[in-house]
């Protein structure tokens, strides 16, 4: 991808999501042929989280849940540990990893939507987290040290990034020895050549959506191990292309 092209989809997105906040729309909600129909359910409902975790966390965190999965559904972390989270939105998987770390862990959220870091400061101090730290930035150039983090979670936003092989690295850099990367994100197949540069659908977490083999293999090529998929379902079939929602786990060797 052209370097203008990546720069144009990049704020596309910062717009699309700054926009979003004000609203609960999920991630692919602007093109109604994409979501199911999946009755009056909330955001953070349809989208796996349980009925005690929407309820310790404040209202506006769980229904601007932006994602297409639960990744914490997926990790075993324990107190004391620090996780990140990948394009951290309006907050609710920071605050949830927030209660499973404890007063000695830490939960720390990278976005590079003001609108956003602003909303989710503004919930954990409505929830009283004092363990969270919400920071402005790009996943593809974490502000973060070298080999300081237990955990790294995102929730449908590596899909959106134009330079994935960066994001991957950017995590194995970060990730302690024996860290793990536990993602729920968006594959797809036949996206047309036109497609891939097209903003209406790339914000909608459809084009930049990379089959699963070369999504995986750009972990891989990052430098993780034991890669697998927790999980897989269709989420749309449009024409010839074919969407679904993945949970992944990688491993940064020891």
């Amino acid at each position: 991808m052209k370097p203008q092209d990546a720069k144009r989809i990049k704020e596309s997105v910062r717009k699309h999501y700054a926009d979003r906040i004000k609203t609960d729309e999920s991630c692919c909600s602007s093109l109604t042929d994409c979501c199911p129909d999946t009755n009056t359910d909330s955001p953070a409902e349809k989208n796996g989280y349980t009925e005690t975790q929407i309820s310790s966390i404040p209202t506006d965190a769980a229904e601007h849940s932006f994602g297409c999965g639960n990744p914490l559904e997926y990790t075993d972390v324990h107190e004391g540990d620090v996780v990140v989270d990948l394009g951290s939105g309006a907050g609710i998987d920071v605050l949830l990893a927030s209660q499973l770390v404890g007063e000695s862990g830490k939960a720390i959220g990278i976005d590079m939507t003001p609108e956003m870091i602003v909303r989710a400061r503004e919930n954990a101090e409505e929830a009283g987290a004092k363990n969270v730290d919400f920071r402005l930035g790009e996943i593809e150039s974490m502000p973060l040290e070298n080999e300081s983090v237990d955990w790294i979670i995102s929730n449908c936003v590596i899909c959106l990034s134009p330079d994935k092989d960066k994001v991957f690295e950017e995590a194995y850099r970060v990730l302690k020895p024996g860290g793990r990367l536990v993602v729920s994100d968006m594959v797809a197949n036949n996206i047309p050549g036109w497609a891939r540069t097209a903003v209406s659908a790339w914000v909608s977490c459809i084009s930049g959506a990379l089959p699963e083999d070369k999504y995986l293999d750009s972990i891989r090529q990052a430098g993780f191990e034991n890669i697998r998929v927790l999980s897989k379902s269709a989420y749309a079939k449009m024409r010839q292309v074919e969407v679904a929602s993945v949970k992944v786990e990688a491993v940064k060797p020891v």
